[in-house]
Formats: structure tokens, C-alpha cells, sequence
């Protein structure tokens, strides 16, 4: 049975930016709205409004954020794949980030109204 998710859009445009993995985590990163920061052994990732990031910072900027509407149970299944099947399989790149009570897809700006095509044309039904 297919999944069928609530989503919605957040507002503004957003960057993925790129630190050493030993950097602080900057105070740039602060501020309403989405924001992930993600450390790895070999990097900082941060996510977060597009002008935020300062000159000079490693990033790739002009994504907007679809988000789904949660909280869903965490040995659900299928979520993630029933979001990123119609993108990806239509030539749309994503970036993903879960939370707890939801998952952020990240896309190109430029692809937003596409990807609101694919989704509801796969079952899932968009909240503004």
C-alpha cells in the first residue's frame, strides 16, 4: 500500500555548508527557522537560511526545504523512499535531514514546483 504524507514547505532558501571536522559550531548557524548541524569524523555540516552563511564559507546555496508533517513512529517504514522515489527517479537531487518527529528534503529552488508536482501526483497531499 502506497504511503501518502502531509507536507509542506518552509519558508526561505536555504544553504548546505561544509567546516572542518574540528570547527566550533558558529554562531551564524542561530536564528528562527529549519537549521540542522551534523558532525561527522571528517566534517561539520551545517544547514541552514541561505543568508546566514557568510562569504568565504564552503556552501551550496538556493535549496528549498519540504518538510513532512509528524511525528511518525520510528519503526515506520518507507517514509524517506516514498519522498525521495518520485524526486530522484525524475532527475531531482535531494539532501535529507530526520529529525525526530519528521524528515526535511532539500532541493533545488529551482525545482520546487516540479517537486510538488511528483509528490502529489505519488499520493502526498501539501499543507501551506
Amino acid at each position: 500500500m502506497p504511503i501518502s504524507l502531509k507536507l509542506r514547505f518552509v519558508p526561505g532558501r536555504y544553504s548546505v555548508a561544509r567546516l572542518a571536522p574540528d570547527s566550533s559550531i558558529p554562531a551564524w548557524v542561530s536564528g528562527p527557522g529549519f537549521s540542522a548541524i551534523i558532525r561527522a569524523d571528517d566534517e561539520l555540516t551545517i544547514v541552514c537560511h541561505e543568508d546566514r552563511v557568510p562569504e568565504g564559507v564552503e556552501a551550496e546555496h538556493g535549496w528549498a526545504c519540504l518538510r513532512t508533517i509528524g511525528p511518525f513512529d520510528f519503526q515506520a517504514t518507507g517514509i524517506v523512499h516514498s519522498l525521495i522515489g518520485p524526486l530522484s527517479s525524475n532527475g531531482i537531487g535531494i539532501f535529507v535531514v530526520c529529525t525526530f518527529d519528521g524528515e526535511h528534503v532539500l532541493i533545488a529552488d529551482h525545482d520546487h514546483e516540479k517537486a510538488r508536482s511528483l509528490l502529489s501526483a505519488a499520493g502526498h497531499n501539501f499543507v501551506e
